[in-house]
């Protein structure tokens, strides 16, 4: 008999997710992720629907070669599913991002408070988070694997794009 041992985790946001490969822990990612997506369609957390929707919207837009009339890339199924992955994966109290694509195929989130306040995340199809934001006079910016949970660095940066 095989026992696995299944581990929860919570950001400093609320998100929770498993990580188990037993019947149970499967079980249980699956009434977690019913459950987000029921408080996503109540009204007090609408941003985000209307993100996911966004999401629909641009992958029917940009599914072809030269959506742009300027030669660019069409965003892929992968990328869809990877980028709708990474809206679901986010803290139902975070503010939505607005939605984009690139030219280059890939899923573009965005958190803009002001010119000099900014938070940019690219999603691409193989699950690559590339980031980029402006602070103030300060600037991060780099590339983190998604795994099904943003990674601590982005989440603490929208933080601080959305909130100071």
């Amino acid at each position: 008999m095989t026992l696995a041992l299944a581990r929860s985790t919570y950001s400093s946001f609320g998100a929770m997710q498993t990580f188990g490969t037993s019947g149970a822990a499967e079980y249980v990612n699956r009434q977690i992720a019913e459950g987000r997506a029921q408080l996503r369609k109540a009204i007090s957390f609408g941003a985000g629907t209307k993100a996911v929707e966004d999401l629909h919207g641009i992958a029917t837009e940009c599914s072809f070669n030269d959506w742009d009339g300027y030669g660019a890339q069409p965003v892929g199924r992968e990328t869809i599913q990877q980028a709708e992955r990474f809206l679901n994966a986010l803290p139902l109290e975070m503010v939505a991002p607005s939605v984009g694509a690139e030219p280059d195929g890939q899923i573009t989130f965005e958190w803009y408070q002001s010119p000099r306040r900014i938070l940019s995340v690219s999603v691409s199809p193989e699950g690559d988070l590339h980031y980029a934001a402006l602070l103030g006079y300060r600037k991060a910016y780099g590339t983190e694997p998604f795994f099904g949970e943003i990674p601590a660095d982005i989440l603490r940066l929208v933080h601080r794009a959305v909130s100071e």
